[in-house]
């Protein structure tokens, strides 16, 4: 008993601190916090699969709220249930709040400040590279085909030449839901998934599959 609260209060402490250390990337908006929560949730810790995680980026950014804060709250669950959504949150949430807390406090001081200026320029393009990894790698698992590819080009040319509110550009998962239909009357091949790329152990044991 003692041991399993130990294991509890232990994964509890690692999920607040891995969101912690991520919290202050919420600078440039949830989606600059996506590789550092891939780099740490997956690649690091090992608690999600790649494939797993950009479904839960596709599905935190659909829902209300900030796609970072969203994540964190379905990790945390995911790893520790409700108590770890709530460690997540509150490690995601405190930095920014201690960090606009303090800047409010000083920013008479520095408004006219050209280094602080300057300071702020250089993160905003930081911010723009990770946001930039970010649209990347979820392009990598969710571009299967050349039915995805034309939704993603038709999305982007609306929200870039018209002046449609961005939110009519998810009525394109309706589109998706109606193609795959289409394409399953018609008998044609539906890819919802990419196939993983065989490791190279794999080729090596069984070379004749990959030829």
């Amino acid at each position: 008993m003692i041991s399993q609260l130990r294991a509890r209060i232990s994964i509890l402490a690692q999920i607040f601190w891995v969101f912690f250390r991520i919290g202050p990337s919420s600078f440039g908006g949830g989606y600059a916090m996506i590789p550092l929560i891939e780099r740490e949730v997956v690649q690091k810790r090992k608690w999600m699969e790649q494939s797993e995680i950009s479904e839960l980026v596709l599905i935190a950014g659909s829902a209300p709220g900030g796609v970072g804060v969203n994540s964190a709250v379905f990790i945390g669950h995911h790893k520790a249930g409700v108590a770890g959504a709530c460690m997540a949150v509150l490690g995601i949430t405190l930095p920014t709040f201690v960090i606009v807390f303090l800047l409010s406090i000083f920013n008479h001081y520095f408004e006219h400040n050209h280094k602080i200026a300057a300071a702020l320029k250089g993160i905003h393009g930081a911010i723009v590279a990770l946001i930039l990894i970010a649209g990347y790698k979820m392009a990598k698992t969710s571009l299967l085909d050349k039915t995805t590819i034309a939704i993603v080009i038709a999305a982007l040319g609306l929200l870039l030449l018209t002046s449609i509110h961005p939110i009519t550009v998810l009525a394109s998962g309706l589109v998706g839901i109606l193609l795959v239909k289409v394409k399953e009357l018609l008998g044609l091949k539906v890819q919802m998934e990419k196939t993983p790329e065989p490791s190279s152990e794999q080729q090596l044991v069984f070379p004749e599959y990959y030829i």
